[in-house]
């Protein structure tokens, strides 16, 4: 992979030529120096498009410079757009000049099945398999289902209550359990806006399809909008009973913040985001966390590349999602993002495997596709507004 783009400059050799003046000597001694370094010229540059959190941008800050001291020839620019802040999306843009026939600028672009599945139709995306990206191999089985071979799962978390021990004595096992723990303790719990963040957008999708045979999970045919009432009468009924009344806060961290700050005891919330503040001491040492039975939606990122590259371009995104893949860079997908990794758990350290054995749990996958978009108006219609 990448034989074009791999080869090093070649080092000049520095031949004794009469004439020469001091100053093309000096020339070629600077040029010793540098040997097989790679010009800025040389180099193939990429950009990388990705939204989420905080600690998603930490994490591409950490990862990109290692990759980039292995493939010299190689840059990587990440765009990072913070979730819930509006603005184009990046499935917009590139939606947007495919329709103009223009290339998108995007190289490689970090999202969700449903951006997987609509870049299908469009023909956004490359297929991705073992003859372009090798360590395709290492990928848990489970998490390609549904992804026709346009996205890359390289990572994963799920949507988890996170409460106050101090506080809440006896947890909620099932949804039902939870439902009610709301009702009798009004004004202490919160879920943000769904639109904002995956931890809301979770605890909506997880109340409307408890309502609904396993299987519509995967349904992505409108029929099936219809049977939405029972679990939207749910959340219009909670509405009552959740912080002041029924106040959304903004993206995932704005039901974290008020778990911290103690003014409620029991939110949604990511499992690799609470983990991570936890850790640091952001979270209350009386944080705690728990997946029901059945469990909140969650499941992996992806990695796409778009289609409308250059041949050079494409080849590096190639390399990269191949790189993000390696026990490597699975490693600081654990350590440090408290993720599940996107590959086997058999591939990294078994000690590795001892020490993180508590952070794999069960979730549920939604492969709605673009309905996800129409759950979302159908919420801030009824139960925003």
């Amino acid at each position: 992979m990448l034989k074009n783009l791999k080869q090093h400059t070649k080092k000049l050799t520095i031949t004794a030529l009469a004439g020469l003046t001091a100053l093309s000597l000096v020339g070629c001694n600077e040029n010793e120096k540098t040997g097989d370094s790679v010009t800025s010229e040389e180099k193939v540059k990429v950009s990388l498009y990705s939204t989420g959190s905080l600690n998603v941008q930490n994490f591409w800050e950490e990862v990109i410079p290692l990759f980039e001291q292995e493939n010299e020839n190689i840059d990587v620019e990440l765009v990072f757009l913070p979730a819930g802040q509006g603005g184009q999306s990046t499935m917009d843009r590139l939606l947007a000049a495919k329709k103009a026939n223009k290339d998108s600028g995007v190289d490689i672009y970090e999202g969700g099945l449903e951006d997987a599945i609509r870049g299908e139709e469009e023909n956004l995306f490359e297929k991705l398999d073992e003859s372009n990206i090798e360590n395709i191999k290492n990928i848990e089985e489970n998490n390609m289902k549904g992804t026709q071979n346009l996205a890359i799962p390289y990572r994963a978390s799920a949507v988890v209550l996170a409460y106050n021990s101090d506080n809440v004595k006896e947890v909620p096992d099932t949804p039902e359990d939870l439902y009610k723990w709301i009702e009798n303790h009004p004004g202490k719990f919160a879920y943000n806006d769904p639109t904002t963040g995956g931890s809301g957008s979770s605890f909506v999708i997880s109340t409307i399809y408890n309502q609904l045979p396993a299987e519509a999970m995967n349904i992505q045919d409108e029929s099936i909008m219809k049977d939405w009432d029972k679990g939207f009468e749910i959340l219009n009924d909670l509405e009552p009973y959740l912080y002041q009344e029924g106040v959304y806060p903004k993206k995932n961290q704005g039901t974290l913040d008020l778990l911290a700050n103690g003014e409620v005891d029991m939110v949604p919330a990511w499992s690799d985001m609470a983990l991570e503040q936890m850790n640091n001491k952001l979270l209350p040492e009386n944080t705690k966390l728990k997946q029901i039975n059945p469990g909140f939606t969650g499941g992996p990122a992806y990695l796409m590349v778009p289609a409308d590259n250059d041949e050079q371009e494409k080849e590096a995104a190639q390399e990269f999602v191949n790189y993000a893949l390696t026990p490597e860079v699975q490693k600081v997908v654990i350590e440090k993002m408290y993720g599940f990794p996107g590959i086997k758990w058999g591939l990294l350290d078994e000690e590795l495997q001892l020490e993180f054995e508590s952070v794999s749990g069960k979730y549920r996958l939604f492969n709605g596709g673009t309905l996800g978009e129409e759950l979302n108006k159908r919420w801030q219609k009824e139960i925003a507004n």
